[in-house]
């Protein structure tokens, strides 16, 4: 797997390089194939047209995201939260290439037609997950913090793209925690603190807060005091 992806890897920056230098609509399918040193049925193996070279690593990226999200994590807003910074790094540890398809994409209207239906599968996959890990969750809360988490990470990763200051892993962090601020999801603060042992169970929330966060955050706290 990890060869397959390293070969798809290999032939869209060879594809990017031609797509900066001589533009998009003017480099072929034959083009990139000589510059990969790859032949045109090879390169047609791997991809089914030319636009899905330029997305590539999304494609593997939506695959480990997939497989992260089928695990049980303690936490669901946080392992969304967690997913999307996952991407972020990704990309930083390949700045250049990243920075090359942000410029190819934003000059040609079709691949930003792409794009966006890229973002709304990893929107679809952090909603999906999270029904799946909060049964009592209502679709539009799910399809509200996916949303959320997705816009967030996408602003802050153009903002590296662009090289701003802005566009960092820590304040990608900062942003992705206002986000779980905003829909009542932080963590509790301390949650090494544990209170006295008693029959009552006291809980404060915050009004913007899913009930199937109250519900997961009570059961949590009944379940620590019964072990």
């Amino acid at each position: 797997m990890a060869s397959v992806a390293n070969f798809r890897s290999g032939v869209a920056e060879a594809a990017l390089d031609l797509f900066t230098d001589n533009g998009y609509d003017p480099t072929s399918v034959d083009d990139i194939a000589l510059a990969a040193g790859i032949s045109r049925s090879t390169f047609f193996r791997q991809f089914r047209a030319k636009e899905d070279v330029i997305f590539a690593d999304h494609e593997a990226l939506l695959e480990e995201l997939t497989a992260y999200l089928s695990v049980s994590h303690p936490d669901p807003w946080e392992a969304v939260c967690q997913a999307a910074v996952l991407v972020f790094v990704k990309f930083s540890e390949h700045r250049k290439l990243a920075q090359k398809r942000y410029h190819v994409v934003q000059a040609v209207p079709a691949l930003r037609d792409r794009e966006t239906i890229m973002v709304s599968r990893y929107e679809r996959l952090f909603s999906d997950y999270l029904r799946r890990a909060l049964p009592g969750i209502s679709t539009l809360d799910a399809i509200r913090f996916a949303a959320a988490v997705t816009s967030t990470h996408n602003y802050v990763l153009r903002e590296m793209m662009l090289d701003s200051p802005r566009g960092s892993l820590q304040n990608l962090e900062h942003e992705l925690q206002a986000v779980c601020r905003i829909f009542g999801v932080l963590p509790p603060q301390d949650p090494a603190s544990k209170p006295a042992e008693d029959d009552l169970v006291v809980a404060v929330f915050s009004r913007s807060t899913p009930t199937a966060e109250i519900a997961r955050r009570i059961q949590s706290e009944l379940d620590g005091r019964s072990a």
